[in-house]
């Protein structure tokens, strides 16, 4: 009787679905922070050395962005709500990424997005050694020019 030694190899290979998915389950992320309030958990998802980029507002670095947020939390977004859905997810490259989304911020109370508070954001979007998606650079403007 030959006695036959198996040996089990396991590779995790990530589909192009999954890496979509990844990128695009950054707004979700973004979104949980949020609605916690959670400046820690928010500025978590950007890497050491990213920039964060709203009309008026320019944070270099994870520790410039938790602090922005904390203020923003007990000040002028108190109370609120972020939306966001991806319009666009490009890769440019297995390791990095630009997802395009349409969202803004609900005061409290509101139901919907008024029309003044929409914006269209860019993500620059890295995988860490760990596999997962962070944020390198986010920028976002005003969803109409008007």
């Amino acid at each position: 009787m030959n006695s036959t030694d198996t040996t089990t190899t396991t590779t995790t290979t990530t589909t192009a679905d999954e890496r979509e998915q990844d990128v695009a389950g950054l707004p979700e992320r973004i979104m949980a922070a949020w609605a916690a309030h959670d400046a820690a958990a928010f500025a978590d998802i950007f890497t050491e050395n990213a920039s964060m980029v709203m009309p008026g507002v320019h944070c270099q670095g994870r520790e410039a962005i938790r602090s922005f947020m904390a203020a923003a939390f007990d000040g002028p977004f108190k109370g609120t709500q972020v939306t966001g859905a991806p319009v666009a997810v490009n890769f440019l490259g297995d390791e990095a990424a630009v997802l395009v989304t349409e969202g803004g911020v609900r005061a409290p109370g509101e139901d919907t997005l008024r029309p003044e508070r929409r914006v269209r954001a860019s993500w620059v979007a890295v995988r860490g050694e760990d596999g997962v998606w962070s944020l390198a650079a986010y920028q976002n403007s005003p969803f109409d020019a008007s």
